[in-house]
């Protein structure tokens, strides 16, 4: 059955257009800046109880508009009978089925702020529940549904307001500790858990778990519900926190998970001594264990994510990864609490596994070339988003037995029926230690191999994000090779998938053996004869844009075009810019005023800003001002920098983009640009 689409003439009763399923012009089946705008999100997935029913969103921009908007769907859980259920000009987040079956609970703005809302199954008999001032982020009811477990924003610290009363409209800030911003916001509140008796549909006597606490829970800026659970008994709530302010929040990734007694108020930290990042807690069904993602190092935020189990009886932790080199994310218990079902990336592919926890045994479930997110599982299936470099997410259910997948959803079909996708191709390179690496290449559609084509070298960001089958809605390779260029994505030093070793190496190396493997990777692929190696450009974000950077003081002729996206360009101004401390104590070592530390003094040796002098290609220089873990100075002054050299150069700003471009305009002109640069130097 078709999705209904929301035709783009209904207006809402306050004159706001409905943003629908959109219909752009697509030429020669080639993808363009509006065409990738055009595509359906598919997200929020969730089984109903009794595993008959799928509940998801959909999310849907309109360029013209400059905005977009979630609606919510229902199908059986074998994707028939296929319906929208909302219609509305505001979207519709963290949907959750009820325990019967039939009704839905959901956050809406429709009242003006973020509140909790109840409807039936079809839709109808739509109620809001909450009116609570300054709104819900996000909610999970108690198993037996007489509680209500939710998020909600606390005032954060003294203001200037509160120390001058007399000057209510002053801008001025008071600043006396660090972490006084945090990636695109001056904090100035903080997120709480609180929980609330759930009777006859009303909501009654509140109460903030961490109440006169100034800690977060869940945790900024990208923590959400997934960081909160509900014992099965209804007598516990795990959270997670890290009990941190200022300096101190700054410099540690040390966060752990709490036990609240429901009954006491008493609060017990059960991840004592565990020094990284704890997060995520999931209670088996039985109620017997608890499984959580850890960290083992405080400061590293991109460490080994492991499986952990703690027996509720008898106290004991175990990794169940401990043998298994792999990050483990999105933990799914089974129903007879034998089993967790998650994520992890192996040789750039992210595919589902199972730990069974008795056993201490991790078995593979998929294959192919593609990436799996947002694994639930339902009866004798398993229901997931699955995506690749040539589509978007889309619904499949997946056959626990042998792993083969069969989609539901089909909300891109006929966008993506109209377009023609490159090759995506996997090579593996030899690297300048002789080591083997997987680089990704994507062809242009219609690839011709008898012509040669302009090639592009893309750097990853992160720096430790695997360069996996992802699909992007700025770094899309698709719109990239839709341009007729081919595209060299190389899973260099630094990036999991591939090992401990190989992800931790990049760490106080930047300017090392990583860029070393750039350079193999695009110089392995040069020497094809549909490569015009006199057409080759750079291209990356944030770490991928330090690499464009110091690849521009380094590639000895090799590129004609470069562009750096929210790249870090003064090392030592950079460490002193950024707020995440953890993060460059990490990466490069610590400050760079240690003298005597070699690790350090190595980092900031490869600042490209002390390589300015070597730069003679042009470059494009993209930054978001509201960007606060790399400052749009970085951007400002290597723009300035390229200028004063007399390269030629040109800086797109965003005043109000963070680290990413998330406005369908913005986004359009990001692509355009980004084009325009590239079709300007290399064709």
């Amino acid at each position: 059955m078709a999705v209904a689409v929301i035709a783009s003439s209904c207006v809402s009763k306050n004159d706001d257009q409905i943003i629908g399923k959109q219909n752009p012009e697509v030429k020669n089946g080639r993808m363009t800046p509006e065409v990738l705008w055009a595509f359906g999100r598919v997200g929020g997935l969730q089984v109903s109880p009794n595993t008959k029913k799928v509940l998801y969103s959909v999310s849907y921009y309109s360029i013209a508009e400059d905005k977009g908007n979630s609606e919510l769907f229902v199908m059986n859980a074998d994707g028939s009978d296929k319906k929208q259920i909302t219609e509305t000009t505001t979207r519709e987040a963290s949907a959750k089925w009820m325990n019967d079956n039939k009704r839905i609970a959901f956050l809406s703005a429709e009242s003006g702020s973020m509140q909790l809302w109840i409807m039936n199954a079809d839709g109808s008999d739509r109620k809001q529940i909450t009116e609570r001032e300054g709104g819900i982020n996000d909610f999970a009811f108690s198993p037996d549904e007489t509680k209500l477990l939710f998020v909600a924003d606390v005032k954060y610290g003294e203001r200037t307001v509160d120390k001058h009363p007399d000057l209510p409209k002053t801008s001025g800030i008071i600043v006396n500790d660090l972490m006084y911003k945090h990636w695109d916001e001056w904090v100035q509140t903080i997120p709480h858990p609180f929980i609330a008796n759930f009777e006859n549909s009303k909501i009654t006597v509140e109460k903030d778990l961490l109440d006169g606490e100034p800690f977060e829970s869940p945790m900024k800026p990208f923590g959400g519900v997934e960081q909160l659970a509900w014992s099965p008994d209804g007598k516990t709530i795990a959270y997670t926190s890290r009990k941190k302010t200022g300096k101190a929040y700054a410099i540690s990734t040390n966060s752990d998970i709490y036990f609240y007694d429901i009954a006491t108020g008493k609060t017990e930290n059960k991840t004592e001594g565990m020094m990284g990042y704890d997060i995520n807690p999931s209670f088996s069904p039985d109620g017997k264990w608890l499984a959580w993602e850890s960290m083992e190092h405080d400061g590293c935020e991109s460490d080994k994510n492991r499986l952990f189990v703690m027996n509720l009886v008898t106290g004991e932790k175990n990794d169940l990864s401990a043998n298994f080199d792999q990050n483990s994310e999105g933990l799914q218990w089974t129903a007879d609490s034998k089993s967790i079902y998650f994520t992890s990336v192996w040789h750039a592919l992210t595919q589902i596994y199972r730990a069974d926890v008795l056993e201490n045994k991790i078995t593979q479930i998929t294959k192919g070339q593609h990436d799996y997110e947002a694994v639930v599982p339902a009866g004798d299936k398993l229901l997931a988003l699955k995506h690749s470099m040539s589509k978007p997410n889309e619904i499949y259910s997946v056959n626990i037995q042998n792993g083969e997948a069969t989609e539901l959803s089909f909300e891109n079909k006929d966008l993506l029926g109209k377009l023609d996708m490159g090759k995506v191709e996997e090579r593996w390179v030899t690297t300048t230690d002789n080591k083997q690496m997987l680089v990704w290449v994507i062809y242009p559609p219609k690839f011709d191999p008898n012509k040669k084509y302009p090639t592009l070298l893309y750097c990853q960001g992160g720096p430790q994000s695997a360069v996996s089958q992802f699909w992007s809605y700025r770094w899309n390779f698709q719109i990239m090779a839709a341009n007729d260029y081919i595209i060299v994505a190389p899973n260099r030093r630094g990036l999991p998938g591939f090992g401990g070793e190989w992800l931790a190496q990049i760490s106080g190396d930047y300017g090392g053996q990583n860029m070393k493997d750039y350079l193999s990777a695009i110089d392995a692929v040069a020497k094809e004869p549909y490569v015009n190696k006199d057409k080759l450009g750079c291209v990356g974000a944030s770490y991928g844009g330090y690499s464009a950077y110091w690849l521009a003081g380094h590639h000895n002729k090799r590129f004609k075009a470069f562009i750096a996206h929210d790249g870090m360009f003064n090392l030592p101004q950079q460490y002193l810019e950024t707020e995440e401390m953890w993060f460059v104590n990490w990466d490069l070592g610590g400050a760079y005023w240690e003298k005597d530390n070699k690790t350090v003094q190595n980092s900031y040796a490869n600042s490209p800003h002390l390589f300015v002098d070597k730069w003679d290609t042009p470059i494009l220089v993209i930054h978001g001002e509201k960007d606060y873990r790399i400052l749009a100075s970085q951007g400002m002054a290597a723009f300035n920098a390229a200028v004063l050299r007399g390269v030629p150069a040109e800086m797109l700003i965003f005043p109000d983009e963070n680290h990413w471009v998330l406005k369908p305009q913005n986004g359009v002109l990001w692509q355009r640009t980004f084009i325009g640069w590239l079709d300007k130097w290399l064709k």
